[in-house]
């Protein structure tokens, strides 16, 4: 078969596409990329994929999504694609709906977190919700990486057969630490070995929590903070540099940015507790890779992350947006190295039951019968 897998960035489709890609080639179907130019698009071409630049945007302005889907309408009608698989919610739509009008078979969309569930005005969320529904009506096989969401869609009509698929990593990649290599990383950024470390990884945006997090940092003196990730151009909403700004005084070496790394690996394996205190998501691949790394998980209770962290057990949830209970869960991890060990352990075996990414794939193709 000849397969259309679209999403809205290169980010997207490096991190969280590219797998689905190189699992369907391995069963021998032809697969095509297809989203917003970028740097990170060179990763797939480099592994033989072919990828066709579409001028998305993640905005609702409708002259720039009415490009966007000329632009997929066009592509769809010339290659003649027997699958059409659509990835988050505004490149998901407008991939279904081209699919639709050009006559494609099979049309596929997972949700990787619906916009009507995150933080906002009614209208959005209304309007949100009446395009998720909209969708489903040209869906022929709806999967979610949620299973709460997936049981939204079931619940609300957008889809009766809706399915959470979940979301994986390769284990292989997030092993135990090497201890020289673990030592050595540490101390090229400044922590000794006594020290406890603070990972977060994720895009630059509110709302991952990067706000709550640095002031809760502020109440653990004990413990020091890396901060992994960058801004995507595409990103909305504010930059938080004056937040950043006083958690460099106020916290001086404890803080220590570290940009976008393509050695995430090595970098949970020199952690000590992973946080990501995010106001909504979907089923966060950062949380995964951490368990996978033998890292304790302190998250917050919303979709997605009360699917992958078991409280007490695997890892912490305190309520969003909240400053005090995230800092009495970094601070009970921080002063007890060996609850963090027992807590990781715990963690990465749930992780290689629930999320690995060679099961995660085999369903979802599965799934849509290729």
């Amino acid at each position: 078969m000849k397969i259309a897998e679209v999403c809205n960035v290169d980010f997207s489709m490096r991190h969280f596409v590219l797998p689905l890609m190189r699992g369907a080639r391995a069963r021998g179907h032809e697969v095509v990329g297809l989203c917003a130019d970028g740097p990170m698009l060179e990763v797939p071409r480099a592994e033989g994929f072919r990828m066709i630049p579409v001028p998305m945007a993640r905005s609702l302005n409708p002259l720039a999504q009415a490009r966007a889907f000329k632009a997929l309408l066009d592509i769809f009608r010339a290659e003649k694609f027997d699958l059409v698989h659509g990835h988050m919610p505004i490149s998901g739509l407008l991939a279904r709906a081209a699919a639709k009008a050009a006559g494609v078979p099979r049309i596929a969309y997972t949700g990787h977190g619906f916009l009507f569930n995150q933080p906002g005005p009614a209208w959005r969320k209304g309007l949100a919700l009446g395009l998720e529904w909209i969708g489903g009506r040209a869906t022929d096989v709806f999967m979610t990486v949620s299973q709460e969401e997936a049981a939204d869609a079931r619940r609300l009509g957008i889809a009766r057969h809706a399915v959470g698929i979940g979301n994986g990593r390769d284990p292989a990649r997030f092993a135990a630490p090497d201890p020289a290599a673990r030592a050595a990383l540490r101390a090229e950024l400044g922590a000794a070995p006594e020290d406890c470390v603070v990972v977060i990884v994720s895009r630059i945006v509110r709302h991952k929590g990067h706000v709550e997090l640095l002031r809760a940092m502020e109440q653990v003196p004990n413990a020091t903070l890396w901060v992994v990730g960058n801004r995507l151009d595409s990103d909305h909403g504010p930059d938080m540099a004056e937040d950043f700004a006083r958690a460099e005084r106020v916290l001086g070496r404890r803080l220590v940015r570290l940009g976008y790394r393509d050695d995430i690996p090595d970098v949970l394996a020199a952690a000590d507790i992973f946080c990501l205190p995010s106001h909504f998501e979907g089923l966060p691949m950062s949380v995964i890779e951490a368990m996978l790394s033998g890292l304790p998980v302190v998250a917050t209770d919303i979709r997605g992350p009360r699917e992958q962290v078991l409280p007490g057990e695997t890892g912490l949830l305190v309520p969003p947006r909240t400053v005090e209970p995230l800092a009495q869960a970094i601070a009970a991890l921080a002063a007890d190295p060996a609850l963090r060990v027992r807590m990781g352990e715990a963690g990465r075996r749930y992780a290689l039951a629930h999320f690995d990414e060679a099961k995660v794939v085999a369903r979802t193709l599965d799934l849509m019968g290729l």
